[in-house]
């Protein structure tokens, strides 16, 4: 027993010294209460929804039910699905909240956000990951401070780490790693799953998420997890199970060096409050997954996402970029492009098509189920909508231009190319969309939450210039080009 402690503590020192891993009773007993209770109703209100991912060409339903809180704006894309948050309660921003308790559920999820912020700053300070350099600035914001503080001694920084500061360009790098933008909350009951998949390296027993990298994260930022399961007096690990391996009972997140089954992996108890960090690069240097105990289990996993492609502050910003092409006649008020150099076309079409397929699509592949929570996201969206109509339009306008003869020969063939490569990859992935919102695993799902496809239109739809399916525009592009060679 000794032995096996001492190889243990030898294997974390040396392959996991960047996993760092808290007890309950060293978070506050008033936000454990607010978070768990922020869990339970969001449960009560049915906030928690399984995703449909797409892995190798194939859509699957997530066995974990997740719902993603966080900045106003802000996605997080996993596995060729994007998530919206539903903002948590921002100064300067109008969210409406379903009920009350959703409200609350949100609020405590910041708090927990800000206190797992100040605890990924110290750990990081604790194991140098850093250079120290002359002293300019403080560790930790006002806010954050004030924040721990007013919970206990515990969760503020201590003098000796308020003293220790770094240099502007080392804080600027600690801070940016660990202010977590958003958190995806996770929920599943073992018990209600007809099948869980058997770990496969070092037989750690049943797995309610595989071994993986966590995704469209900022490069060497800490992810914070908070764990909350819901324990009854069965749940109880006895010496028997301690001596033997892992007790099947107790809910454990699994460590191993990736692509790496020769070292021997970890597997750490989590019990009710407690929490991890994985530090600096380990979510590229290593994979874990989730060991699923007996009792349902509700996650908070506070998260660094990249978000430089993945704001409605980003996307807005393309819009207008693509939208400066387009311009009205102060008499006639007839619309013309203002230019049809190829860069130009080939920007505002690929603007065109990241709008379509990265936020619109996806945000109505996931049906009507933020509405369980707030209605925020439905103004933003409709303004992209609107955006993407006047580019529907901009496309028209280039196909009537590029069909014209008097254009220069080069240039029109250049632009003819380059937009037959735009149009073609539309065509193949509103088909692509088309089928995922119709397939088995879309059907399966609950009413509400059945993707739709949107937007979507018919021929004798008026209002819109170009038709939904492109492959007649493909086909004349096609000749054009021939015509032309």
């Amino acid at each position: 027993m000794c032995f096996h402690f001492l190889l243990l503590r030898y294997q974390w020192k040396t392959k996991y010294s960047k996993l760092i891993f808290r007890k309950s009773d060293t978070i506050p007993e008033e936000l454990h209460q607010m978070v768990q209770e922020g869990f339970l109703t969001l449960r009560k209100h049915d906030c928690f929804f399984q995703d449909l991912v797409r892995i190798k060409g194939k859509d699957f339903v997530t066995p974990v039910s997740r719902i993603l809180i966080g900045n106003p704006g802000c996605t997080y894309k996993y596995l060729n699905t994007r998530l919206f948050t539903v903002p948590w309660p921002t100064e300067g921003y109008d969210i409406k909240y379903c009920s009350p308790g959703v409200h609350d559920a949100c609020k405590a999820l910041i708090r927990l956000n800000d206190y797992l912020h100040i605890e990924a700053v110290k750990a990081l300070q604790g194991q140098n990951l850093f250079e120290t350099k002359e002293i300019k600035d403080s560790t930790v914001t006002d806010r954050e401070q004030n924040f721990a503080t007013s919970f206990t001694e515990k969760g503020s920084v201590s003098k000796d780490q308020s003293n220790c500061c770094v240099s502007e360009d080392d804080y600027i790098s600690l801070k940016n790693r660990t202010s977590y933008n958003l958190t995806l909350l996770n929920y599943m009951d073992p018990l209600q799953m007809l099948y869980l998949k058997q770990e496969p390296y070092f037989g750690m027993g049943n797995m309610a998420v595989s071994w993986h990298h966590d995704e469209n994260l900022l490069e060497r930022s800490t992810v914070a997890v908070y764990s909350y399961s819901c324990e009854g007096s069965a749940v109880e690990e006895s010496n028997e199970q301690k001596l033997k391996g892992r007790d099947p009972a107790v809910w454990h997140v699994g460590l191993k060096v990736a692509w790496d089954i020769e070292t021997p992996g970890l597997a750490i108890p989590l019990h009710q409050g407690d929490f991890y960090l994985m530090l600096d690069d380990l979510n590229m240097t290593h994979q874990h997954c989730v060991l699923a105990g007996f009792s349902p289990r509700f996650s908070s996993t506070h998260r660094v996402a990249d978000c430089s492609r993945g704001t409605l502050e980003y996307i807005f910003g393309q819009c207008e970029l693509a939208l400066q092409n387009l311009q009205t006649d102060s008499e006639s008020m007839a619309l013309s492009l203002k230019s049809l150099e190829t860069a130009v076309v080939k920007q505002v079409e690929e603007i065109h098509n990241e709008v379509e397929f990265e936020w619109l699509r996806q945000f109505w592949f996931q049906g009507k189920r933020y509405l369980k929570c707030t209605d925020w996201w439905l103004k933003p969206m409709a303004k992209l909508e609107e955006f993407w109509r006047k580019m529907e339009v901009m496309t028209s306008l280039v196909l009537s231009e590029v069909g014209k003869e008097e254009q220069i020969e080069e240039q029109r063939n250049e632009t003819l190319s380059c937009f037959l490569l735009v149009l073609t990859e539309r065509q193949k992935l509103r088909k692509e969309w088309t089928a995922r919102c119709q397939s088995e695993a879309a059907e399966s799902l609950p009413e509400d939450q059945k993707p739709e496809c949107h937007p979507f239109w018919t021929d004798d739809e008026c209002n819109m210039p170009l038709p939904y399916d492109l492959e007649e525009v493909i086909a004349n592009l096609q000749n054009l080009v021939q015509s032309v060679e």
